[in-house]
């Protein structure tokens, strides 16, 4: 998991300064987990992240932005509550999810949003 701040966001996600029309440079889906250190929600959701992490390995890049560090990101995308999660498809309009997401909750997100099907084997 890649920390991201408003210039590295611009560079590698979308640049919302010079574009008003939503435009993912990415290369791979990707998930955005916006968060900050004192949530205990948050630090929920980072280990669940951990598991899609080593279960989807090089289908999907996974951000964290840090809303304490990073508020111009935190304005951009009214973030209100964390933990929240922005579900990013490679040809399609981000989703974006409120609160503490289960394993199960975050697969289903991913094979509906990012169209990515879960993998053969969970590893724990």
């Amino acid at each position: 998991m890649e920390k991201l701040t408003a210039q590295e966001f611009k560079n590698l996600i979308f640049d919302y300064e010079n574009s008003k029309e939503w435009t993912y440079k990415g290369e791979k889906p990707c998930i955005i987990d916006f968060y900050a250190d004192w949530c205990g929600p948050c630090k929920v959701v980072s280990k669940v992240l951990e598991q899609v992490e080593k279960n989807y390995k090089d289908k999907l890049n996974i951000y964290k932005v840090n809303v304490d560090e990073e508020t111009e990101l935190a304005e951009v995308f009214q973030i209100r509550s964390i933990p929240t999660l922005l579900f990013v498809p490679l040809n399609d309009q981000p989703q974006m999810k409120i609160g503490a997401l289960s394993y199960n909750d975050m697969v289903n997100i991913i094979r509906n949003v990012l169209k990515i099907d879960p993998p053969a084997i969970f590893i724990p």
